[in-house]
């Protein structure tokens, strides 16, 4: 996991912190804080990436939707075919709720 390497207490108190909120207005104001514009759009972009390609759609298809390069595509794909699975983990739940 490429995560490994930046773990420590720094990064639990980060993950503790947006455990913490309760609602999405609580993300709203914590991740208006904490990123930039730019940040947030790069992150909702990769995830409905991995939606879409959750749903079986064309890469084709997924650049046309959410306007992600072909490497963005390739990236996301990659992450959910190899990496640790925290895509498919939040995608599962999502789809549970």
């Amino acid at each position: 996991m490429q995560i490994d390497k930046l773990r420590d207490q720094e990064l639990d108190d980060l993950f503790d912190g947006i455990l913490s909120l309760e609602s999405k207005e609580d993300c709203y104001k914590f991740f208006d804080d904490l990123a930039t514009s730019n940040e947030l759009i790069s992150l909702k972009q990769r995830f409905q990436v991995a939606k879409l390609i959750d749903e079986g759609k064309t890469y084709s298809k997924i650049q046309e939707k959410t306007g992600a390069s072909s490497a963005t595509v390739s990236r996301v794909k990659r992450c959910m075919d190899y990496g640790s699975g925290g895509y498919k983990l939040v995608l599962e739940k999502r789809n549970n709720a």
